[in-house]
């Protein structure tokens, strides 16, 4: 799960990304990169960090140019901790290239064979992001040998992209000289739009809320497969490059990912949630009746649509009972000290009087891990509430995600091979009210009828692109970021501004 944003623009852009991807911080935290392109030259800057802590003042003056893009990046995928993985990725020839990747490749593997032995590039990383870097360059100098770079020869690049890679991947790349490209792969399973401004700047980026909140209209989202490429001059140039695209956007980004500002593939995020709060209202309803909840308070902070909407239609108080601490850093390890986890206890403190002798009902967007949850119930005991009920707007993750969500192996996700039963023993909660997988389907999709359906893997196993098996989980399972307990925490309870 990445951020990502391009810029083409009569005026320097360093500003204008670096305020995109504040307001794409949600999609990651732990690295953050610029590129700016002035007549032929990229200049660069990335580190790990948020944004606000990887470019000070003499950063930002170093990345001059009207032309650009950025990255935040949440690892899915190669070396966490490597400064080399942080992104954009470079290569110098053909043109010379930068580009961003939000996804994951599931052919990651034998693309870096392929890379190797019959295109002879190297790659030097264990990120995906720059095999497909160097998939790009290799169909580019190939569609554009011994004539000039024209739009034409830079969507047959990608159409040939298109027949090698498998997965899912948004794409913003900048050509030195020539112009941004960026595409989109042929489910759409991640998300890209693109918007301008007054002055006739240009933008794309992952979700509507970079382009609203930068002072740019959406203009509309890039289709599954499409490929737009913006010259230097900012006429901007599309075609559809994949042979029988289909619009399968990943379900989670509904869930939980995005922001609840934004609109993706034409719906609402906040709108999706709060339908998902109307379809988990009749499944509370079969499980504890209504009089038997004194209030609802969701976890936070993306459950609050879906709580909300709950709390209207089962006639239960709503109440904000759990406060977010958005200062919680890293823990630094002294000697003769070992190392502390950090407890859910710093990243969320009670209101006690929310829950002292009452009957709660527990609002969450989703429960992957499960050890999060049990915390929290054993929290709303320990201040007082008699009975805690714990409801997930999402149904049971039971399947990894293999499209570019940080999702664990299926032995550490809860709800594999388990019941509803066993899962609520674990977590501790008097009663576990899940989603209905089909429920949340047709909550979300009624909300646009154009799409052809989700990528919902992570619910219910079916992988859109069809190539994953067990062995193909397994191997990128071994790929998966390599994160030290010394690390700053990333989890979903420190990601800063999430709903708001």
């Amino acid at each position: 799960m990445c951020g990502i944003v391009g810029v083409v623009s009569n005026a320097p852009v360093n500003q204008l990304l670096y305020d995109a991807l504040l307001l794409l911080q949600h999609r990651g935290q732990d690295a953050a990169g610029i590129v700016t392109l002035l007549e032929r030259k990229f200049f660069m800057h990335k580190a790990k960090g948020m944004v606000r802590d990887v470019f000070r003042t003499r950063n930002m003056r170093a990345l001059p140019g009207s032309v650009g893009l950025g990255q935040v990046r949440y690892p899915t995928a190669g070396n966490a901790y490597s400064e080399e993985e942080a992104q954009p990725f470079y290569v110098n020839a053909p043109f010379g290239i930068v580009l961003v990747h939000n996804g994951n490749l599931t052919n990651a593997h034998a693309l870096r064979s392929e890379l190797f032995s019959t295109d002879h590039r190297h790659t030097n990383t264990e990120s995906d992001s720059e095999v497909l870097l160097n998939v790009l360059a290799h169909e580019l100098e190939r569609a554009s040998r011994g004539v000039p770079l024209n739009p034409a020869e830079v969507f047959a690049a990608v159409k040939n992209m298109h027949k090698r890679l498998r997965g899912s991947y948004a794409v913003v790349s900048l050509i030195a000289g020539h112009g941004l490209l960026a595409f989109r792969d042929p489910y759409g399973i991640r998300p890209l739009c693109m918007g301008r401004s007054a002055d006739g700047t240009v933008m794309v980026a992952s979700e509507s809320v970079a382009l609203e909140g930068s002072g740019h209209v959406f203009e509309r989202n890039i289709a599954p497969g499409e490929a737009v490429f913006i010259d230097l001059q900012g006429n901007v140039h599309s075609m559809q490059c994949a042979e029988a695209p289909t619009l399968n956007p990943c379900i989670f980004e509904f869930v939980y990912l995005a922001r609840p500002d934004s609109v993706l593939d034409g719906i609402s995020v906040y709108q999706a949630r709060l339908n998902l709060g109307e379809t988990l209202a009749k499944r509370v309803v079969s499980t504890v009746p209504p009089n038997q909840i004194d209030v609802i308070i969701p976890i936070p902070e993306s459950s609050r649509p879906s709580a909300t909407q709950l709390a209207h239609l089962l006639g239960v108080p709503y109440r904000e009972g759990f406060v977010k601490n958005r200062y919680v850093g890293r823990t630094f390890i002294m000697p003769g000290q070992g190392v502390r986890k950090k407890s859910v206890r710093q990243k969320l403190n009670v209101i006690a009087s929310e829950f002292k002798g009452r009957n709660v009902l527990l609002v969450d967007d989703s429960i992957v891990r499960g050890t999060t949850s049990r915390e929290i119930v054993q929290m709303a005991r320990d201040a007082g509430a008699r009975k805690v009920y714990l409801a997930s707007a999402a149904p049971p993750v039971r399947y990894p995600n293999v499209y570019g969500i940080d999702m664990p192996t299926k032995d550490e996700l809860v709800a594999h091979d388990r019941t509803v039963e066993q899962i609520r023993e674990l977590i501790g909660c008097d009663a576990l009210i899940y989603q209905d997988v089909d429920a949340m389907k047709r909550a979300i999709g009624s909300l646009n009828p154009k799409l052809d359906g989700f990528d919902a893997s992570c619910f219910d196993g079916v992988y859109v692109t069809g190539d994953i098996d067990t062995e193909a989980i397994s191997r990128m399972n071994g790929n998966r970021p390599r994160i030290e307990e010394t690390e700053e925490d990333s989890s979903r309870l420190a990601l800063p501004n999430h709903s708001e």
